[in-house]
């Protein structure tokens, strides 16, 4: 897949977020779009004009490092951004994956019994595994229960990014929809810049840019970020809302898989709400989990 576009419009959007002000630089003449000039960037990165626009023509393959990081401190990237520039270029340059042998989606669930014993052994907190598609591929008990409206009564693996945007009942389960929406966006965006020659993914974007005009103008920010870690609110069906911490831990032995776990803070009305929920008949398990 060639990932030129991409290239292109990375730049495009974050030099037009800045303002010569924020820059440094000064304000002179009537601009006609948002955002610095492509001159005022080459200027900052120190390279030439020239240069610089064939890198917003997509034209990345090739740059050296020393040119990523300075085109990274004058668009003023964070981390997540400053990743995501670098994975274009390995990509561009016909590098997969940061470097690394290119990553192959998992076709089936998670099947190593020490992963599901992983799983079954957070009894107090939600732990899941998802990968790069947003797609819920093991859950423990507790996990089983809470994403009780994104699992349904089974069929195909549970995807977030699917239940997100073209689920109604997303807007009731998440009370801060348009950050998690925002949030779930910019987590595929960084997935489709790590390995854009990622069919599965591809075939996902397509699919929610055709259903969702929301979807479809997040898509076209270019942001990008990485999980990590943060808090959360959730309105469960059973037991309410819920205020949870989440941390997102990378597997090691499966490259693209992430576990992730949702604990309340010890005492708090959401930790009352956790355990209530853990009470609660927890659905079949997720489809193929036990493959």
């Amino acid at each position: 897949m060639d990932n030129r576009r991409d290239v292109s419009e990375f730049p495009t959007t974050r030099r037009a977020r800045l303002t010569p002000d924020q820059v440094g630089l000064p304000s002179t003449g009537t601009r006609r779009v948002p955002g610095l000039r492509r001159s005022e960037v080459a200027t900052l990165a120190g390279l030439s004009v020239e240069y610089y626009a064939r890198l917003e023509r997509g034209q990345v393959a090739g740059a050296s490092s020393g040119v990523l990081e300075a085109l990274a401190r004058a668009l003023q990237l964070d981390e997540a951004e400053r990743a995501h520039l670098h994975d274009l270029a390995r990509a561009a340059d016909g590098v997969p994956t940061s470097g690394r042998a290119r990553r192959r989606t998992p076709t089936r669930a998670v099947s190593r019994p020490s992963l599901r014993w992983a799983l079954d052994a957070v009894t107090d907190g939600v732990a899941f595994i998802r990968d790069g598609h947003q797609s819920l591929l093991a859950t423990n008990a507790l996990g089983r229960a809470f994403y009780s409206p994104v699992i349904g009564d089974g069929g195909r693996v549970p995807n977030l990014a699917r239940f997100q945007f073209l689920d109604p009942a997303a807007r009731d389960f998440y009370p801060d929809w348009e950050l998690f929406a925002a949030m779930c966006v910019a987590n595929m965006r960084a997935e489709a810049g790590r390995d854009p020659h990622d069919r599965g993914l591809q075939d996902l974007v397509g699919e929610l840019s055709t259903l969702s005009d929301t979807f479809r103008r997040l898509w076209a920010d270019h942001d990008v970020r990485t999980h990590g870690a943060g808090t959360k609110r959730f309105e469960h069906p059973v037991v309410g809302e819920l205020t949870l911490a989440y941390e997102e831990l990378a597997i090691t032995a499966e490259p693209g898989l992430a576990l992730l776990v949702y604990t309340a803070e010890p005492g708090s009305p959401s930790a009352e709400r956790l355990r209530l929920l853990a009470s609660w008949t927890a659905p079949a398990d997720l489809p193929g989990a036990n493959a």
